[in-house]
């Protein structure tokens, strides 16, 4: 079967729209009909019809489109792993039925793990069980010591093994001296990267097993080894690890434009979404307070005298459409 012309998701861009978005990032907008070639830049909201030039189309600034993207790659995500579960439930039944049996069936690539003991402890057994890599998504800037010491043990038993380790944290773990000591003490193959804003907790080992949270307090995950879905994850953890900036063991400094730095710059384009200083500190795994001081320094470069005053500021200034080249 021959797949359809721009079936190919925002993370792989075909060359007729990487030189479409970047031409119309410079150029502040595009023709409509130049955009015919390339549909997927309007399918994937990176270009919108102008409103007051109804034959041209503008640019999404990019600060303001990959946090889009992304939380919709993580709704994805959750409702192809529901699938799969609602799937394996359906057939359950019917696969007694099949094999003459009474006794319930239960697929063993899904397994719900209801409590932090017994999640610790599944993950702990399928890392000292593997041998060959290590993909994990950490959200959130504070990693405890004493937590980073139980797992120093594990992770160093990989890379004693031949194993890889590769771990996406966000911005902030850039500043957390644990985390620092913690890679700093391993011995292996190790990388890390980071990125504003990730997708939720997310564990595979050896390609054959993941763990990802099944509620908003992470109280209860589900284990799957599946290999469409594990597949699936690892296909989305290559995406986000293709965005990242290195930060062990090479480091890449963050740039900064004018002034304004690459956090602030992700600050700013939630704030023109109308998140609250606490929906900014979570979403880009800070406290509240390190937000606010953020969001002062930014106010103070563009001279704001009020939050309504910055909104205003940052959507007449230019920083969001420079933040995808920062």
């Amino acid at each position: 079967m021959t797949p359809e012309p721009h079936s190919h998701g925002p993370d792989e861009l075909c060359e007729a729209g990487s030189e479409l978005y970047a031409r119309a990032l410079r150029e502040s907008h595009v023709p409509r009909e130049d955009a015919e070639p390339a549909p997927c830049l309007v399918r994937f909201g990176l270009l919108r019809p102008d409103p007051e030039h109804p034959d041209r189309l503008r640019p999404v600034p990019p600060a303001v489109a990959l946090p889009r993207l992304r939380e919709a790659l993580q709704e994805r995500i959750t409702h192809e792993v529901h699938r799969q579960v609602r799937l394996a439930e359906q057939f359950a039944p019917l696969m007694t039925l099949a094999r003459g049996e009474r006794a319930p069936v239960t697929d063993p690539s899904v397994t719900v793990l209801n409590g932090f003991p017994r999640i610790r402890a599944a993950i702990a057994e399928a890392l000292d069980s593997s041998s060959q890599e290590s993909l994990v998504i950490q959200p959130g800037g504070v990693r405890l010591p004493e937590a980073l010491a139980q797992s120093h043990a594990l992770a160093q038993g990989l890379l004693s093994r031949g194993g890889r380790m590769r771990t996406l944290y966000q911005h902030t773990s850039r500043h957390s001296l644990p985390v620092l000591a913690y890679y700093e003490r391993l011995r292996g193959d190790t990388e890390v990267r980071t990125l504003d804003e990730v997708t939720e907790r997310l564990f595979v080992f050896d390609r054959t097993v993941a763990f990802i949270p099944a509620n908003k307090d992470r109280s209860k995950a589900l284990e799957l080894r599946h290999p469409a879905v594990v597949d699936y994850l690892v296909a989305i953890f290559e995406r986000l690890w293709r965005l990242g900036t290195p930060m062990f063991p090479q480091t890449a400094q963050l740039p900064s434009d004018n002034g304004i730095t690459t956090r602030q710059h992700a600050i700013a384009s939630l704030l023109v979404e109308g998140l609250t200083d606490t929906e900014v500190a979570d979403r880009l795994g800070m406290n509240v307070r390190t937000a606010r001081v953020h969001i002062a320094k930014l106010a103070a470069t563009l001279g704001s005298n009020s939050r309504a005053q910055l909104g205003y500021l940052i959507g007449r200034s230019d920083m969001l459409k420079r933040a995808g080249g920062a």
